[in-house]
């Protein structure tokens, strides 16, 4: 695929299965993420590749996370958040790793650094035949989430990265017309009076 064709066939895939991409495809992928524009080249990024047992780990943490968060939680309930993690055979969790006092570069410039980076390895699936679905939730800004995945607490976890052999999609009826968003400046601004 050339880089027009990527840009404008991502989709999100809505079920994931087996098999994973390879560490070859992986290291391709987040090499790509490293490529995200940095202001003052920060590197405010933290990928973390989980799958196999490590799995459970993550799972672990959703489920520990909302008993802290929810101690009334039923047992079915801590399941149904461990078993999350499960939605495909790898997880890539991409956080911005913040310096929230940074003297130059804003900490909103830093996160969409790490968006970018996110956004890249996403591409970068998609070109190499993989299906991918970013997802956040309550996880996503949960300390003990954070904690468990070594993030300090005023880090952000920008998305958990669903990855593996696309087996249904996003609807393509439901993609966005540009025009509805864009808003062209191509001449001076009137003169006032």
């Amino acid at each position: 695929m050339d880089a027009d064709e990527v840009l404008t066939t991502r989709f999100s895939a809505i079920k994931i299965g087996e098999p994973g991409p390879s560490d070859d495809v992986l290291a391709t992928a987040l090499q790509a993420g490293a490529r995200a524009p940095d202001h003052g080249m920060l590197r405010p990024w933290k990928f973390i590749v989980v799958r196999g047992p490590a799995l459970d780990r993550l799972g672990d943490a959703f489920a520990r996370a909302l008993k802290i968060r929810e101690p009334g939680t039923t047992a079915d309930e801590l399941e149904r958040a461990k078993q999350k993690v499960f939605r495909a055979p790898v997880n890539i969790v991409v956080a911005a790793t913040v310096e929230p006092d940074h003297p130059k570069i804003p900490e909103i410039e830093q996160v969409v650094s790490a968006g970018a980076a996110a956004q890249n390895i996403t591409l970068s699936l998609h070109a190499q035949g993989f299906g991918c679905r970013w997802r956040t939730g309550v996880a996503a800004y949960d300390a003990t989430v954070k904690a468990a995945l070594g993030l300090k607490a005023h880090d952000h976890i920008v998305g958990f990265l669903y990855v593996g052999t696309a087996l249904s999609v996003t609807p393509e009826h439901t993609r966005a017309d540009h025009r509805r968003f864009t808003e062209v400046w191509s001449t001076a601004a009137p003169a006032s009076t």
